[in-house]
């Protein structure tokens, strides 16, 4: 073993054996804990935050599931009084809301 390496792992040896005369353990385990709580919270404010999201998704859903079944309304009531144009329109509309509501139920 060459004489660099001894007095490394000499050097080590006693900084290791201060450090552990150093160290309180009740303070470490003081920190871990405090550790713990933090990732704790954490965690808790992204579940309320995927909670938050996912409602507002479903609200999107509904809000837009309205509208399409109000367009269809419209689409009814331009047939009957022979306005194909219109009725065309407001399918058309109603196919561009289809899919998002598609969209957003993948995303839910």
């Amino acid at each position: 073993m060459s004489l660099w390496k001894r007095f490394t792992l000499i050097f080590k040896s006693k900084a290791s054996k201060a450090l552990d005369r150093a160290e309180d353990p009740r303070e470490t385990l003081d920190y871990s804990y405090q550790r713990q709580l933090e990732l704790l919270t954490k965690v808790r404010r992204g579940v309320a935050d995927v909670a938050t999201s996912r409602k507002r998704v479903e609200l999107q859903i509904n809000q837009l599931e309205q509208q399409a079944a109000k367009l269809t309304d419209q689409a009814q009531k331009a047939i009957d009084m022979g306005r194909e144009d219109l009725a065309r329109e407001a399918l058309t509309r109603k196919s561009g809301l289809t899919g998002q509501i598609n969209d957003l139920k993948v995303q839910l």
